[in-house]
């Protein structure tokens, strides 16, 4: 978000160089971690046991976020323009479904226990995320492009 008098208003920017270097890998890292541990804090059913669950179900849920779902995007398009961006969030659901499929597989104490603990689990995640890239984009990546 720019700054401009005393109101705020959105800026759409194109992603930067910095943003796929190692800063901005560590910092989209870091947000996952910061979403799902405090996605897992608000929503009843779902349930991250400890440290490295969250860590490895953060590098799960990246990896499927970068390789399957766009993807599922792509072919979902048309639903998701019918449905305004609605679909967006069963897409969401499906992804952290996933991830805690694939995390059970891997013995990590990361469970989501039914479709509504995955949907409001994907929503509280959309929202934090959203939020910590704004502040990251203008607190962080932006100082870099200065210096």
């Amino acid at each position: 978000m720019g700054r401009q008098g005393e109101y705020y208003y959105w800026e759409w920017r194109r992603p930067q160089p910095e943003d796929f270097g190692l800063l901005g890998l560590a910092l989209r890292f870091a947000i996952n971690v910061a979403a799902l541990w405090f996605s897992q804090l608000v929503v009843t059913g779902f349930d991250v046991e400890d440290a490295p669950a969250l860590i490895f179900g953060a590098v799960i849920f990246g990896v499927i976020n970068a390789i399957i779902k766009p993807v599922v995007k792509m072919f979902s398009c048309l639903l998701t323009i019918l449905t305004l961006g609605l679909f967006t969030l069963i897409i969401n659901t499906a992804m952290l479904g996933l991830t805690a499929w694939i995390a059970g597989q891997l013995d990590l104490d990361f469970k989501v226990d039914g479709f509504i603990a995955a949907f409001l689990g994907a929503l509280v995640i959309s929202i934090v995320s959203t939020i910590l890239s704004a502040w990251a984009g203008e607190n962080i990546l932006s100082h870099r492009r200065e210096w």
